[in-house]
């Protein structure tokens, strides 16, 4: 069901640019906000991608041009900015980085590799973006937006992983930490220009996320973390049944619109309830809260113990019912496309003998 939101500001003939607009998220928000009129810049890593959503956006009747690059590399994305600039007549009015990766694993097996892939893109990916579009826009738009007679607006795609960290996931979870406290500076900075800056963290989004690894650079190979189709196959499923990528852009579009620096998109499509105070980060405020202190940490033991007895009764009550069946996953069947197995992820390579064998491949 499509989220029931009417922009409120004028998108004709403004300029938008979007990484990882070629699939997923950044493809929703391309034809979303191209849908509204506006000229749609997309980057990625991948041509093959970048050609099948232009023939999509420009079936939709949106005026979009696409370029490869690597988000990482300052001189391409200097040399793209250059062009659509040059292509459009000026920078964006709507910046959005929303290029993202991501791979699982035990944080004591992670690699410098690791660390360098996911946040080369998920981080220094944006801040190129910042450091590279903002003096543009300010220079560009800055007297006109004072004037009121335009706006300018930078979001940024993280996650709800920037507000704990998880055992499987430290590269990403630190990434996006950073990435909202990148967006938060810079809200503050240019609010004297009139230029907004929103974070949306979303949790699960229908995208191809799940695949990043294919993209990994070859210098950066290494890794610690077990990776085949299997797993690839897994994170599939999970994120086959994620917020579909045009809902997740009208969401933003509201958050922005009505001057949120976080967005928390929420997952009912209520036109008024499209973003949220979320439970989620709540809950990860209060553990920090509690890990200042005695009591806090003996509440924390407390509550890890009841439900490691819940989940043991679990599989008691399981076993007994169904011997010999392993439990109901909670990811759901694999996609009906797939003729290959899901394998658990996050796990550590199996060579890898200083991690413990729970968290190994077997």
């Amino acid at each position: 069901m499509a989220v029931n939101y009417t922009a409120k500001w004028d998108y004709k003939g403004k300029i938008a640019w979007i990484t990882g607009g070629a699939s997923g998220a950044g493809l929703g928000q391309a034809k979303f906000f191209g849908g509204l009129g506006a000229k749609v810049t997309i980057v990625d890593i991948r041509q093959e991608a970048i050609d099948k959503a232009l023939d999509e956006l420009k079936a939709l009747g949106v005026d979009a041009i696409g370029f490869k690059m690597d988000i990482t590399n300052r001189e391409e994305y200097i040399a793209a900015a250059d062009k659509a600039e040059a292509h459009w007549g000026g920078p964006p009015h709507l910046l959005i980085n929303t290029a993202g990766v991501n791979s699982f694993g035990p944080a004591e097996a992670s690699t410098f590799e690791d660390f360098d892939w996911i946040l080369g893109v998920n981080l220094f990916g944006p801040i190129n973006g910042f450091v590279i579009f903002v003096p543009r826009m300010i220079k560009a738009y800055g007297a006109d937006i004072k004037a009121g007679k335009t706006w300018a607006q930078i979001c940024t795609v993280s996650s709800m992983g920037a507000f704990d960290g998880y055992s499987t996931d430290a590269p990403y979870s630190v990434s996006k930490a950073a990435v909202n406290n990148l967006s938060y500076s810079y809200y503050d900075a240019l609010k004297p220009y009139g230029i907004g800056v929103t974070v949306q963290c979303p949790a699960n989004i229908n995208s191809n996320i799940g695949n990043a690894v294919d993209t990994r650079p070859a210098h950066l190979q290494n890794t610690g973390y077990y990776v085949s189709e299997g797993t690839k196959n897994m994170l599939k499923s999970i994120h086959a049944t994620g917020m579909d990528p045009v809902d997740l852009a009208t969401k933003l579009c509201y958050a922005f619109e009505n001057g949120l620096p976080i967005c928390i998109p929420s997952y009912s499509n209520d036109a008024n309830a499209l973003v949220e105070r979320s439970a989620m980060v709540e809950q990860a405020y209060n553990k920090t809260l509690d890990w200042m202190t005695v009591e806090g940490m003996a509440k924390i033991k407390a509550a890890e113990e009841a439900q490691a007895a819940q989940m043991a009764s679990f599989r008691k009550k399981w076993e007994e019912e169904h011997p010999g069946e392993a439990p109901p996953s909670m990811f759901g069947p694999p996609p009906s496309d797939s003729g290959v197995p899901m394998e658990a992820f996050g796990v550590a390579r199996p060579e890898l003998d200083f991690v413990r064998a729970e968290s190994r491949k077997a």
